[in-house]
């Protein structure tokens, strides 16, 4: 039935043909601008982008917290006004020329130009036409609904995953304005959040300067001119003091605490406060070291080995090569006599041995030793002065050195200079 171009009904035709291209371009664009934001960049503009950022991105983050079912409703819509296009225009022209125009319509007023505006400006037609989304969603509810739970079951409810460090890392050097891509960041910038995302996987081992190349004094030196002059000289808040062997540190001075000894009194060293030093292992993240000297205990620590006691090798040696029947029945002595029961009861021992070392090493490798902080050591504790101390110093770590690494740059005070700190 064709209409007069003239008459009532041809008007009516051609606004209804309007109406539904526009209606499916939006739906179009809208499926393009908004399936195309998640939930963390809409977060990340509601609380920290611009002004209207944030008043866009407020009222558009309810609307797509279920994606599945925004996606359906305007899906559902757009399919809807596009399959209803042709049947209006069959009023007007023929059936090949209403094929032919809807095609042209769609492809350009519907498609085109509606998902080029909607990606760029999307935040804002989105927060536009917020209330009209919502009332579709409602009226598509019946038919939405079902298949987007179908949706989520079979895909997923569409968490978003956030950025994994190295892609973090990356990121944030796009944004600095060396990059050329026009970013706000500078140099200095990039570098410090590079460092603090890199600070999880560094340890110990990678900040510490090496125990050779560390200045420390013998306890039984005497703090005579030619000393003094040396702590001087290097220009050190804190100088370790180490008995016997350099890689042996039991503790450390403050230098400000020999303002008031006199060198003709050839004071010697372990007649002044020395406090204890805390340790660490190597493989001890930068991170956790960092946490324990903001507690101001202490700025320095000693890096020690890790190596695994002898006496734990052959006490594991000895538990795998036990005989099968001793084995699978360490705690039980009814069907054993004689030299049996005795090494029954010598590996649990061990075992039991073991059990406590192990806990030990593992309490002291996450956090620092209770008895470490800045508390005055007393050289009669035997212990402290021995072999028995731990294991051996192979380097000194300090605030500074993991500032150094979060800062990714050197740290050079007056008495520095470019060659060596300690």
């Amino acid at each position: 039935m064709e209409y007069s171009c003239c008459g009532t009904g041809f008007f009516i035709h051609i606004g209804v043909i309007v109406f539904l291209v526009g209606f499916a371009g939006l739906m179009s664009g809208l499926t393009l601008g908004l399936m195309s934001m998640s939930l963390v960049d809409l977060e990340v503009l509601a609380k920290s982008g611009t002004p209207s950022d944030r008043k866009h991105a407020e009222k558009i983050l309810p609307v797509v917290e279920r994606q599945h079912l925004l996606l359906c409703t305007l899906l559902i819509c757009n399919a809807a006004a596009m399959e209803t296009l042709p049947i209006f225009l069959d009023g007007l022209v023929t059936a090949w020329g209403a094929i032919l125009i809807s095609v042209t319509l769609i492809l350009l007023f519907g498609e085109i130009i509606p998902q080029a505006v909607c990606s760029r400006h999307g935040l804002a037609v989105g927060a536009a036409v917020a209330p009209l989304v919502r009332i579709l969603v409602y009226i598509c509810f019946p038919v939405a609904y079902p298949i987007s739970k179908l949706l989520d079951f079979l895909l997923g409810k569409g968490h978003e995953a956030l950025f994994r460090r190295a892609e973090l890392k990356t990121l944030v050097d796009l944004h600095g304005n060396e990059a050329g891509k026009g970013g706000e960041l500078t140099r200095d910038e990039t570098t410090i959040i590079a460092g603090a995302l890199e600070l999880s996987d560094k340890t110990a081992r990678d900040a510490m300067t090496p125990i050779a190349e560390t200045f420390s004094i013998d306890i039984n030196a005497k703090l005579d001119w030619t000393l003094m002059k040396l702590i001087v000289d290097k220009g050190h808040s804190r100088v370790p003091v180490y008995y016997e062997q350099p890689t042996n540190i039991i503790g450390l001075i403050l230098v400000k605490n020999l303002l008031t000894i006199h060198p003709e009194a050839e004071v010697p060293v372990k007649n002044v406060t020395i406090r204890k030093i805390p340790r660490v292992f190597e493989s001890m993240p930068l991170y956790d070291i960092l946490n324990e000297f903001q507690k101001g205990h202490s700025h320095m620590a000693i890096v020690v080995k890790e190596q695994k006691d002898p006496e734990e090798h052959r006490a594991a040696d000895d538990h795998h090569n036990e005989a099968p029947d001793v084995r699978l029945d360490i705690n039980g002595d009814d069907n054993c006599h004689g030299s049996c029961l005795k090494r029954k009861r010598s590996l649990k021992k061990l075992h039991t041995k073991i059990d406590n070392k192990l806990q030990k090493r593992s309490s002291r490798s996450m956090r620092w030793a209770k008895d470490i902080p800045s508390e005055v050591l007393h050289l009669d504790e035997d212990h402290l002065l021995g072999p028995t101390q731990g294991n051996e110093a192979v380097g000194i770590i300090t605030l500074e050195d993991v500032i150094e690494e979060l800062l990714q740059e050197e740290i050079f005070d007056e008495m520095d200079t470019r060659d060596e700190r300690f």
